[in-house]
């Protein structure tokens, strides 16, 4: 178990006094290869899997507040607040504060005002230049010597979707998919057939990282991100990667006890193949209120051709009972894509978790949205036109669920889909089904090639 940072908080005229990290019982890892080091080559108290970083700062009242649920859910207790600004007599906050893009700041104040060296090199974003790259062929390997108890990953292939010739433009690889928290899986889910072990967090976020350096994606978009600061974003980053993270401002992983903060969505892309021009954090809305769920756009272009393009990763509200509430919340998305590609002059890769069936109204506002959207896995199948039976197929206490939620988006106008990964089959699955021992989500990876069209705007 990762030990908590330590929160307090000064008033503002006085120095924040570092503090040392807190005792811990935990026992060390039985596997530590050079990538999964429990401590940095400094010996200092940051780790890249799990950290044990002091936190003294002054915090405003939204910070405070977010803070006090997650040491709450963790069986701390909340911290104190110093006069004047929005707290009662017993110094907690009592008004909620607009939540907003203020979550992504609230993390960068918090990595800002840590006193450890290891606090730049572990939790804020780092200059690319100044970090060691990882061979992936080495990483990978890591990740085989960790997980050689396990049986070894499916095997799945590319279908060729190419209806003419090759393309001039090269190749974008792009990976969609809903890892699952870490505090869910092991907290709230449920998961009747799953045993614990098959959860463990040393091992599942090696099966994670193995699926990704298996399909080494230009661009990743994933959902339900719980380790971005301490496993993927110092490890992606590493790669090449440069990277996105914006939490849920209400994560469900805060209610779980031993969480890791909350989950969100997480963006990467290549900086070899990518340069960024716009980035925005989206606090998706439902008749005017916000919601609970966020998304990302960012605007790229591509190095070798000058040519745009816009990438936005989503979770929708899940369970049955919100079909309204994620019609909402894909209409505000497309309304802000709608903004940021100009009216559809950009082209545009949506993916996400949407937790909705095709027969939902949220599936219905996307395909028939001015953007001029289609869904790549549809042409998996024999017409074209049917998305596949499954992307998530796990079995709860309250039954088995067998339902196809995941989607990757496209600008049919202005891109091709050359090749997509073919999904798991039910014999590959298993009789218990996601997650398991193979495979470390309850939602498969979904991964397609696109290329630019030559002439975009002769189909618009």
């Amino acid at each position: 178990m990762v030990a908590l940072p330590v929160l307090e908080v000064a008033p503002l005229t006085q120095e924040p006094t570092p503090k040392g990290p807190p005792e811990t019982n935990e026992r060390p890892e039985e596997r530590s290869p050079r990538w999964f080091s429990t401590r940095p080559p400094d010996g200092s108290t940051g780790s890249l899997f799990g950290w044990r970083l002091p936190v003294t700062s002054v915090l405003s009242s939204f910070c405070a507040l977010y803070w006090s649920r997650f040491l709450w859910a963790r069986g701390w207790s909340a911290p104190r607040l110093p006069s004047p600004v929005g707290v009662g007599q017993s110094g907690l906050v009592f008004s909620a504060c607009p939540m907003g893009n203020g979550t992504s700041r609230l993390y960068s104040a918090l990595t800002k005002t840590l006193n450890s060296s290891a606090a730049s090199q572990y939790l804020e974003s780092p200059d690319p230049e100044h970090l060691e790259p990882i061979d992936p062929k080495e990483l990978l390997e890591e990740c085989r010597a960790v997980l050689h108890t396990r049986p070894p990953r499916f095997q799945r292939d590319f279908v060729d979707l190419r209806t003419d010739g090759p393309s001039s433009h090269p190749l974008i690889r792009v990976m969609q998919w809903n890892i699952l928290a870490q505090a869910l899986g092991e907290g709230k889910d449920n998961f009747a057939q799953c045993p614990l072990e098959a959860l463990k967090w040393e091992e599942r976020k090696c099966l994670i990282l193995e699926e990704i350096l298996a399909y080494q994606p230009d661009i990743l978009c994933l959902q339900e991100v719980d380790h971005y600061f301490d496993t993927f974003q110092p490890l992606l980053s590493r790669l090449g990667y440069q990277g996105t993270f914006f939490p849920k401002p209400w994560s469900p992983c805060l209610d779980v006890e031993h969480n890791n903060g909350p989950d969100g969505c997480a963006l990467f892309f290549l900086q070899n193949r990518f340069k960024l021009l716009h980035s925005a954090n989206i606090r998706l809305t439902a008749m005017r209120l916000k919601t609970n769920q966020v998304a990302i756009a960012q605007t790229l272009e591509c190095t070798e051709s000058g040519r745009q393009l816009c990438i936005a990763v989503t979770h929708l509200k899940a369970r049955t009972g919100w079909e309204q509430l994620r019609s909402a919340q894909g209409c505000d998305l497309l309304r802000n894509l709608q903004n940021i590609t100009q009216g559809a002059k950009i082209p545009l890769i949506v993916c996400g978790d949407f937790n909705a069936e095709p027969t939902e109204e949220v599936y219905k506002h996307f395909a028939s949205s001015s953007l001029n959207l289609s869904s790549a896995y549809k042409l998996l199948s024999a017409d074209g036109q049917s998305e596949p039976p499954y992307t998530t197929w796990k079995i709860r206490t309250s039954g088995e669920c067998r339902h196809t939620l995941d989607y990757i988006w496209y600008s049919k106008h202005a891109l091709s889909v050359r090749s997509a990964l073919d999904l798991l089959t039910e014999e590959q699955i298993g009789p218990n089904r996601l997650p398991s021992f193979h495979y470390p989500s309850d939602h498969l990876s979904l991964v397609c090639d696109f290329s630019f069209n030559e002439d975009p705007d002769a189909l618009l």
